[in-house]
């Protein structure tokens, strides 16, 4: 639905993303030198770890087996440390980084640190597993690249080879396989090899890349993103608690402000008329019309607070109803363009989306001169908006956070104004 149809922005071209091929090629190289480099590393790391676990459980009877196992365990989280440095790259997605146990409290207990970290035991334990994998890709990716190589060459360096067909000690392949052998014959058949190689070779190179990052992403990242997931979850509980405290704290100076003050008046109105009826019944009718018209104001202040809370149009009929009648009572022109699926989205994404929107109009009557705004949101007012801290759009930044939403303020000076609200819209 729109209403004060208004012209959107134009958005700006993108450049051009890099070629295809060009992608490809790069991710090769990448997981070429992943495999190549990876494996040295691995066996490194295999031999330190294995070694000192073996040395350090051994030597636990006579306590020096605790630091061993210690150094060890610092060693995995280096060697760790190292492969995850590799793996967003392989990957192609950034991966979140573990938060390790801080070494605190006396010596003892700081030596024993490593220990107690579960995630200083998954880094030996991606240690030890490594290194058979590393083996396998880094065999595949030199067999490969050798047969690519090899293969597409052959032609250079054939006449440097003994001859088979003149040479009786010498048998080749195509004599294995029943055939004459010749050097035009070779050729062809060994540049055949090297294009099926070399056809085959990035989706090799590939997949034992994948198979030794994925290795490294179950063992050294995991752990990490369950301790993101939890933080985000705990952040959104904080910014929930915040917003409705804010949000508590504005609605009570408003009904003390509005409301309270006016149903103050309305009882001293009531008891000065009761004292007048008796008196002069004239001065009582007045008295008490003033007090009707004060019961009218304060209905229609409550009504006005709780259509900030929760309105009954939002309940009933939805979001875009409820954006509707929002945008309908702004006195700034609103563009409203509601596009939702049939199914109704979760309470809270509708309650926050409706708060969110409610008070960006808001804002906007109040600060920004504007004379035009549209519902994504954006206005053409001065701009310099900012979430500053206890200000209405930290507020809603707080709202957004506690239901997996973000807001984006875009509002240079001079604006226009753009504030984007990203909300899960999944139930």
């Amino acid at each position: 639905m729109t209403t004060d149809t208004a012209v959107l922005p134009t958005v700006a071209p993108t450049p051009h993303a890099p070629t295809r091929a060009h992608g490809w090629l790069r991710q090769l190289g990448i997981d070429t030198g992943y495999a190549l480099l990876a494996f040295p590393l691995a066996v490194v790391g295999f031999a330190v770890v294995v070694t000192g676990l073996a040395a350090g459980t051994g030597l636990l009877v006579v306590w020096v087996g605790v630091a061993v196992l210690a150094a060890t365990l610092l060693a995995a989280r280096g060697f760790a440390g190292v492969e995850r440095a590799w793996l967003p790259g392989v990957l192609g997605t950034p991966l979140p980084r573990p938060a390790y146990r801080r070494a605190e409290g006396r010596a003892v207990r700081r030596l024993t640190t490593p220990l107690r970290d579960p995630q200083c035991w998954l880094d030996a334990l991606h240690a030890v597993l490594r290194f058979p994998v590393a083996l396998v890709a880094f065999v595949l990716t030199v067999t490969w690249w050798a047969g690519t190589l090899s293969g597409l060459t052959y032609g250079l360096w054939d006449w440097a080879l003994p001859d088979a067909s003149t040479d009786p000690d010498d048998t080749d392949l195509l004599e294995l396989l029943g055939f004459e052998s010749s050097a035009w014959s070779r050729i062809a058949l060994y540049t055949l090899i090297g294009a099926v190689f070399a056809v085959l070779l990035p989706f090799v190179v590939r997949g034992v890349a994948l198979l030794q990052a994925t290795l490294g992403r179950v063992l050294l990242t995991s752990r990490a993103a369950t301790q993101a997931e939890l933080g985000r979850l705990a952040e959104g509980r904080d910014a929930a608690v915040a917003a409705e405290a804010v949000a508590l704290r504005r609605l009570e100076r408003d009904i003390h402000d509005g409301p309270q003050q006016r149903l103050v008046r309305l009882g001293m109105d009531l008891a000065r008329a009761q004292r007048q009826l008796d008196r002069d019944p004239t001065p009582a009718r007045a008295t008490l019309g003033e007090a009707v018209d004060l019961a009218h104001e304060a209905l229609e202040e409550l009504r006005a607070l709780s259509r900030g809370i929760a309105p009954p149009v939002l309940a009933d009929r939805g979001l875009a109803a409820a954006l509707a009648a929002v945008a309908a009572r702004s006195p700034v022109p609103v563009e409203l363009a509601v596009d939702l699926p049939r199914e109704r989205l979760a309470p809270a994404v509708e309650h926050t989306a409706y708060f969110v929107v409610s008070e960006a109009l808001a804002n906007v009557a109040k600060h920004s001169g504007a004379t035009t705004c549209r519902v994504t949101v954006e206005d053409d007012g001065r701009g310099g908006a900012v979430t500053a801290p206890g200000h209405g759009l930290a507020g809603l930044a707080d709202r957004l956070r506690a239901v997996d939403g973000v807001l984006t303020v875009d509002s240079p000076p001079g604006g226009p104004t753009r504030l984007v609200a990203e909300l899960p819209c999944g139930s």
